[in-house]
């Protein structure tokens, strides 16, 4: 059995325990303050994927840090010019446009200009 089988459920299922702690009632507000989830259009597949991230935020600037990029491949559908993307922010969904930029040492991140709230 491929590696990449096998690690796939497992990370989805520890995914989807990362994103569940961000509504417990007791740590759901603390863990919410750096951890969202983000959703975007797959720039080849065309499919909507959704996945965890510990972000910073300034204003309606949000940064994403991405930890072992060479290992991920989420963050270059944001390369170039960029692209739409939503992200749960104070218990709302929020929209933006995300940048990917990797500097001179490797090191990835994203960074999101939000959309004005109506």
């Amino acid at each position: 059995m491929e590696l990449k089988a096998v690690l796939g459920p497992v990370a989805r299922g520890f995914n989807a325990g990362v994103m569940a702690l961000t509504k417990a009632p007791w740590i759901g507000p603390k863990v919410a303050r750096s951890l969202t989830e983000i959703t975007y259009v797959g720039r080849r597949s065309g499919r909507t994927i959704s996945t965890p991230v510990s972000f910073r935020r300034a204003g309606d600037e949000i940064t994403i840090a991405v930890a072992l990029p060479d290992q991920k491949s989420w963050w270059r559908n944001f390369l170039g010019a960029g692209g739409p993307i939503s992200l749960r922010l104070d218990g709302a969904e929020r929209s933006g446009h995300a940048v990917a930029r990797r500097d001179d040492k490797g090191r990835v991140s994203v960074t999101v200009r939000l959309n004005e709230v109506d």
